[in-house]
């Protein structure tokens, strides 16, 4: 399921972004809750948030759903 989470961001991500290699996505467990951790380039930060966080609340919302799903909990970081 973890690696379900990290891929479905990767693939957001890199379609959003000009430098699709500095793409990176890790996680981690805090407390039982799943972090999926989303870096990429300077440059492209701006894309992956988006236009009053638009973009990162869509993604929260789709890996929460996927979440939901697998009856898991789930959150996701963006950049530092």
């Amino acid at each position: 399921m973890a690696s379900m989470m990290s891929d479905l961001i990767e693939y957001i991500a890199k379609s959003l972004v000009d430098d699709p290699e500095e793409v990176r996505v890790t996680e981690h467990d805090e407390n039982g809750r799943l972090i999926v951790h989303l870096d990429v380039a300077q440059d492209d930060i701006g894309r992956v948030i988006g236009r009053d966080g638009r973009i990162a609340t869509a993604m929260r919302s789709l890996i929460k759903v996927a979440a939901i799903r697998e009856d898991a909990r789930v959150g996701l970081e963006i950049g530092d």
